[in-house]
C-alpha cells in the first residue's frame, strides 16, 4: 500500500527534522557534536516473489550518527576552561565513580577545591609521582586544588659567583663588621629557616694575600663558623673564614685554602628558637679574581617561605600547576584523556557527555600531545560543530521530502476515492 511506504517516508522526514532542528537549538553549547540522520531503505520479499518487480516497502531511520569533527576555539579569561584540538575526550567521573567522556572543558571548583563540570562531574588526572615530574599513568584521580598555603623550604645551598678586584690592597686592621676599613666587599641575600622565617645573610670578603681571599658570613648579624672541607687532617676546627685561593690568571684553584671550591662549604648557623637549624652549601667555585671592580654575577638560593595560592596554569600537554605568591609553583596532575577506536558507538547522556558501549570500544588512556591525542588549550572552549548555513539547507531538504511524502498519501487517497467511486 502506498499510504504505509508514505507514511515510513513521513516518519524519517520528520526524525530529520528533529535531528536538525537538535543540531541548530545546539549551536552555541560548548562541546556539542552535531548529529546526522542516515535512513536505509525497507525491501521485503519472499522466496517466491520476483525480485525485478517487487517494489519496496519504504525508508527505516537506522542511525541518529554523532559527527566527531573538531570545533572552533574560542578563548576565555578563566585558566582552568580546557578545549581539546586533536582527538581525545576529558575523563570525568561522578560522585558514585561512574565514569563519563566529554569533550566540553567549562570547568571550575566545588567547596571541596575539586574541579568539577557544570553537572558536579570531577575531572580525572594523573596523580604526580613525588617531585621527579612524572606522573603515575596507571591510574586517574580526582583532580583537587590546594586550600592551603605552600609549605616552606629551608635554604640549603648558596651560590655566589663573584669578580673580586685584584687591585685591592690588603687591609691593615683586624677584621670587624663594623668598620668597613677592615674588609674590602660585601653582599647580603635572604635565607629561610625550616618554618619559613626570612632571615639576612650577609657575605663580607677581605683580602689577605695576593690572590688569596678570606670570606665571612654573618645570619641575622650573628657571625657563624663554618665547618670547612679543608685539604688535610679529617679533624679541623671551625673557623670564622674560609678562604679562596686564584692562580695567577684569577681564576679560583679547586681544592685549595680552606674550602673545596667545586664542592663549596658547609655551616652550622646559630639554634634558632622553634625552628630546625640551618645547615647550609655554599658554592664560590665560578668566583674569579680579575682587574676590574668588585662584581656580583650570580647570588641565588634555594629556599622559600610558605605562599597562598594565586593561580592555576595548564599547560598544552595538560600538566597541571598551582601557583603560590612565593614564586614557586606545583604539579597538582595531568589530565587525563581517553579516546575511541569507534567514537560514534558511545552512547549520549546528555549534558554533551557520552559513555562507552560494546560498540565504542574500550577506551584508551592516555595523555595530551602523545600518541593520536590532541593537545590542549587554558582558558579556551571548544565551540559546537555546527555548521548554521549547512543545517539550514538540511532544513528545507526534509521540508521539501516530508512535503513529497504527504503529497504521495494525498495522490494515494485520489487513487483510491476514484476506485470507490467506480459503479
Amino acid at each position: 500500500m502506498p499510504f504505509r511506504v508514505a507514511l515510513s517516508g513521513l516518519d524519517a522526514a520528520s526524525t530529520d527534522l528533529e535531528v536538525t532542528g537538535h543540531n541548530i537549538a545546539n549551536s552555541s553549547t560548548t562541546g556539542f557534536k552535531q548529529s546526522r540522520a542516515e535512513f536505509a531503505d525497507i525491501y521485503a520479499n519472499s522466496i517466491q516473489d520476483v525480485s525485478a518487480t517487487t517494489a519496496g516497502r519504504g525508508v527505516r531511520v537506522v542511525r541518529v550518527a554523532q559527527q566527531f569533527s573538531q570545533g572552533g576555539i574560542d578563548f576565555t579569561a578563566n585558566n582552568l576552561d580546557l578545549a581539546i584540538n586533536g582527538e581525545g575526550f576529558f575523563i570525568m567521573a561522578d560522585s558514585s565513580g561512574n565514569t563519563s567522556y566529554t569533550r566540553a572543558g567549562a570547568f571550575g571548583s566545588d567547596r571541596d577545591g575539586y574541579v568539577v563540570n557544570h553537572a558536579g562531574d570531577r575531572l580525572q588526572v594523573f596523580a604526580p609521582i613525588g617531585t621527579t615530574g612524572s606522573f603515575n599513568t596507571g591510574t586517574t584521580t580526582a583532580l583537587q586544588l590546594p586550600s592551603l598555603s605552600g609549605p616552606p623550604s629551608p635554604t640549603t645551598s648558596v651560590v655566589a659567583a663573584l669578580n673580586l678586584d685584584s687591585a685591592e690592597t690588603v687591609p691593615t686592621i683586624a677584621f670587624s663588621a663594623t668598620n668597613a676599613n677592615s674588609y674590602n666587599h660585601s653582599t647580603s641575600t635572604t635565607i629561610y629557616d625550616s618554618q619559613g622565617g626570612a632571615h639576612t645573610q650577609t657575605m663580607y670578603f677581605r683580602k689577605i694575600a695576593p690572590n688569596s681571599w678570606e670570606a665571612y658570613t654573618a645570619v641575622d648579624g650573628s657571625f657563624v663558623p663554618f665547618t670547612a672541607a679543608v685539604v688535610g687532617p679529617p679533624a679541623v676546627p671551625a673557623v670564622n673564614a674560609v678562604v679562596m685561593n686564584f692562580d695567577n690568571a684569577g681564576v679560583i684553584i679547586p681544592s685549595s685554602g680552606d674550602i673545596n671550591a667545586t664542592g663549596g662549604v658547609t655551616l652550622q648557623p646559630h639554634a634558632i628558637a622553634g625552628v630546625d637549624p640551618i645547615t647550609l652549601s655554599f658554592d664560590y667555585s665560578s668566583s674569579t679574581q680579575f682587574g676590574g671592580s668588585f662584581d656580583v654575577n650570580e647570588l641565588s638560593q634555594d629556599g622559600f617561605s610558605s605562599g597562598r595560592l594565586s593561580g592555576i596554569d595548564i599547560d598544552g600537554t595538560g600538566v597541571v600547576f598551582a601557583r603560590f605568591t612565593n614564586g614557586q609553583s606545583t604539579a597538582l596532575g595531568k589530565v587525563a584523556m581517553a579516546r575511541f577506536s569507534n567514537p560514534q558507538g558511545m552512547r549520549q547522556l546528555g549534558d554533551t557527555s557520552w559513555a562507552e558501549t560494546f560498540t565504542s570500544g574500550d577506551p584508551a588512556i592516555g595523555e595530551a600531545g602523545t600518541s593520536s591525542f590532541g593537545l590542549m588549550q587554558s582558558g579556551a572552549l571548544e565551540s559546537s560543530n555546527v555548521d548554521i548555513a549547512e543545517q539550514l539547507v538540511n532544513l528545507i531538504t526534509a521540508q521539501r521530502n516530508f512535503q513529497a511524502n504527504a503529497q504521495v498519501i494525498t495522490t494515494a487517497d485520489t487513487v483510491t476515492q476514484t476506485i470507490i467511486n467506480l459503479r
